[in-house]
């Protein structure tokens, strides 16, 4: 006789669900209060505060103060032990309190976080201190982008994804791979949100934060993200009538302050090297173009940010491959061109930077010649630290409204070469192999009329 397959009854299958509800409800309470009962300890940062910076000056009567927070999380998929050899602490299990306890301890407005995974986990730790938050992540990526912010200081009034590999330069052109003239499909992404604040209707902030392409030769690509980033900031505030509120575009742009894409958002001219540089990187690799012969006998290497990873991390000189040089129906930008397009935009300023540290021990300039008359000497000499790969990739930038004067108030502390270790991440330093970004700026609520669109650090 056939075996009969048990049918749960309907009262069965409610209890069923009950009990699976009551499960999750319970994993999650354990992980949102297991970050406040034992935190792992982390190094100790000072918020550095001017003595004159005092948000409330004459200048910004009536003002409005934001703290911003922005951190690479490390995504728990692409952590490997070859690439991080020298780190304590690579499971979950052991990076996980650490990486609650700082932001949640960080008193930040607004969070801005990239490689997001284990929302399940993350989620319940944000509610549970007071956020609420946005994800979005790029086509078949493991993890993504999320903003979070302070429940009872401000509500999302709207949101945007920024597909990158699907955006357009050129509004006219014979291909539609010609109009997006990109190198490379990366499957990266910006994620833009408006935030206004609860007590007053009037009073909004953009935020966008982003996660640029990570190969290092790859120089146009990213100039090519930064460049959509920036103009779909400017899109989204006109498209939600908010040209007048002050953005924060923050992330892991995965340029260090000599790369052409910082010099183009900032405003600096490019130099010699760095228009070479974005001449180097004037490719197409097989991802846009499928009929280029692949040099090897693994083409997701190239193609997907998990296994590349492991090429950046254990390769100091990773080489362009699987690509061919473009050519004029492949519409990427020349230099000349990109400056041309970066002009027409708002020029960005780095609050880190603007902030103006000189403390040796903790700037950018101390290990890389910057001229005195171009910005990026005072960014943190690192923001990324591990056995193979110890640079500054982090940033918030501020893209300013007319007539507004934005403060640095104050900057949390980077960190000194000597604080890191053999490497992150790093028991009682760092759950991440990022270091977090902190700033505190304050600006009017009005724009002052004849007041230059302007930056400034009290000193």
């Amino acid at each position: 006789m056939p075996s009969q397959k048990h049918v749960l009854t309907p009262e069965q299958l409610a209890l069923s669900a009950e009990r699976k509800r009551r499960k999750a409800e319970a994993s999650a309470s354990a992980s949102a209060s297991s970050a406040q009962r034992t935190p792992n300890p982390i190094f100790s940062r000072s918020w550095l505060v001017s003595t004159g910076a005092n948000p409330s000056d004459s200048r910004h009567k009536p003002s409005e103060q934001t703290t911003i927070m922005s951190w690479n999380m490390l995504a728990q998929c692409l952590v490997r032990r070859e690439l991080f050899p020298t780190s304590d602490c690579l499971k979950a299990s052991q990076r996980e309190n650490m990486i609650f306890h700082e932001i949640t301890t960080s008193g930040a407005d607004v969070i801005c976080l990239q490689e997001v995974d284990r929302l399940e986990k993350l989620g319940p730790v944000l509610s549970s201190a007071g956020y609420s938050f946005a994800y979005s992540s790029g086509p078949r990526k493991k993890h993504g982008c999320a903003i979070a912010f302070r429940t009872d200081v401000y509500k999302k009034v709207a949101e945007q994804t920024v597909f990158y590999d699907e955006a357009e330069l050129h509004s006219e052109g014979p291909t539609a791979q010609f109009r997006k003239g990109s190198s490379f499909r990366t499957r990266n992404i910006g994620f833009i949100i408006a935030l206004e604040r609860l007590s007053a209707e009037d009073q909004h902030i953009i935020v966008a934060t982003t996660h640029l392409f990570w190969h290092p030769r790859y120089t146009y690509e990213r100039a090519r993200q930064a460049l959509v980033l920036t103009h779909s900031v400017c899109e989204f505030k006109e498209k939600n009538n908010l040209q007048a509120s002050p953005s924060f575009l923050a992330g892991d742009f995965n340029f260090n302050p000599s790369d052409a894409a910082y010099s183009l958002l900032v405003g600096d001219p490019l130099t010699p090297q760095q228009a070479a540089d974005i001449e180097a990187s004037r490719v197409v690799h097989v991802s846009i173009d499928p009929s280029i012969p692949v040099a090897g006998p693994k083409q997701a290497a190239d193609d997907d940010e998990e296994s590349g990873e492991v090429e950046q991390k254990n390769d100091t000189g990773p080489i362009i491959k699987n690509a061919r040089q473009a050519g004029d129906g492949d519409g990427l930008l020349a230099p000349w061109e990109f400056e041309k397009q970066f002009a027409q935009l708002p020029t960005l300023r780095s609050a880190y930077d603007e902030w103006g540290s000189v403390d040796e021990k903790r700037i950018f300039a101390s290990r890389e010649i910057v001229p005195a008359d171009r910005r990026g000497r005072s960014e943190p000499m690192y923001t990324s630290y591990t056995h193979y790969w110890k640079t500054t990739l982090d940033y918030i930038f501020v893209m300013l409204p007319p007539g507004r004067t934005l403060k640095v108030v104050a900057v949390l502390e980077p960190l000194a070469k000597e604080d890191f270790g053999a490497g992150l991440p790093r028991k009682g330093v760092c759950g991440s192999d990022h270091v977090a970004l902190l700033v505190k700026i304050a600006w009017p609520t009005e724009p002052i009329e004849g007041e230059d669109t302007c930056i400034s650090h009290p000193k």
